[in-house]
């Protein structure tokens, strides 16, 4: 496994990071602790869950994945090697975004985060945080597939300094090390850092926003700050949701597949994504690297990912996700992934 800083918090976080969004869901208990052993085994030490998950999210199984992370922690006795992020649902602004939690007056102000984090605590059966996240923006913004900067004026909206006066209580209680945000806009991360300096507040150490070969919305002006104020990305979706394995091209549905047992993640399957991802695909076969790998190792090679955080069902599909930690792409490869990047850019945003 290859380590990376997690932003200035001198912590080494794996390259590959577990996501567990599909726990309580398509994974039972048993299988998340399976995961769970196996990634440690391969030096996997970034765990990343929410309050929200599994996903879709139904109110009859909200909070199942972190309990099955507790459980875990509970079995394994192993919650000192591993770097443990949450994050704290946002408010209700569209219909895509869960209703059912805290009766969707998720606000990001104090009684919130305080009964969202204390629950999380709770079921993940462990006193601290390394990493607690803000799952999305307490304000409208162009993200979860919008093209376009939505122009609405929310009808209330907590300021930012307010949350991070709450979070920076958080950290003095020691129930939280770090803070970082997720889903989250240019504009947002430029106020984040501005109160934090001005402040003597809490500074973000990450940011979890989708990234793969057919997102690559992050490099226009996320990226830079990774750069230049060390806030890394932590990249979910860098498979799109499977599509980039290849398995869904013309039609096809294998079952037990995410986009096939969901509609919720359309974005994914327009086709131009699908043109895009043959193209992918038949890069990779003609370089003999299988497509997974292609897409995945592109996302490791990026200077400004903090982790990558990959999702399985399987202990096959981890392991072969995991993998990709080795796999180096030619430069005559990242070229083509260039070209056909100019010819289809960002497809699935």
């Amino acid at each position: 496994m290859k380590y990376r800083k997690l932003g200035r918090t001198g912590l080494d976080v794996s390259l590959i990071g577990l996501g567990t969004m599909t726990w309580g869901e398509q994974n039972t208990e048993a299988q998340a602790h399976e995961q769970l052993d196996y990634a440690l085994e391969r030096g996997v030490n970034l765990v990343d869950t929410a309050e929200m998950y599994p996903v879709p999210p139904k109110p009859e199984t909200q909070g199942l994945t972190e309990t099955y992370i507790g459980t875990w922690l509970a079995r394994s006795k192993r919650r000192h090697e591993i770097v443990l992020a949450s994050k704290v649902a946002g408010p209700v602004r569209d219909a895509k975004r869960p209703g059912h939690i805290r009766d969707g007056k998720t606000f990001l102000d104090r009684k919130n985060l305080t009964e969202a984090l204390d629950a999380s605590l709770k079921r993940l059966q462990t006193d601290y945080l390394d990493l607690y996240q803000l799952h999305w923006p307490d304000r409208s913004t162009a993200t979860f597939g919008k093209l376009a900067y939505p122009w609405v004026q929310d009808e209330h909206t907590v300021p930012i300094e307010e949350t991070l006066e709450v979070l920076q209580d958080f950290v003095r209680a020691g129930k939280v090390r770090h803070v970082g945000v997720s889903n989250e806009t240019p504009w947002g991360v430029a106020q984040f850092l501005r109160h934090a300096e001005s402040r003597d507040l809490p500074r973000i150490a990450s940011i979890q926003n989708p990234y793969s070969l057919l997102n690559r919305v992050f490099e226009s002006g996320l990226s830079e700050f990774a750069h230049r104020e060390d806030v890394g990305l932590l990249a979910y979706s860098p498979l799109a949701m499977g599509m980039l394995c290849g398995k869904y091209l013309d039609g096809a549905r294998p079952a037990g597949a995410r986009l096939t047992l969901y509609t919720r993640f359309t974005r994914y399957s327009n086709p131009q994504a699908e043109a895009a991802t043959r193209a992918y695909v038949e890069l990779a076969r003609a370089h003999g690297i299988p497509p997974t790998h292609l897409a995945l190792a592109w996302v490791n090679q990026r200077p400004f990912v903090t982790s990558n955080l990959i999702g399985a069902t399987t202990l096959e599909q981890l392991k072969e996700n995991i993998d990709s930690v080795d796999v180096a792409l030619p430069a005559e490869v990242l070229e083509e992934i260039e070209r056909i990047h100019a010819r289809q850019p960002n497809p699935a945003p």
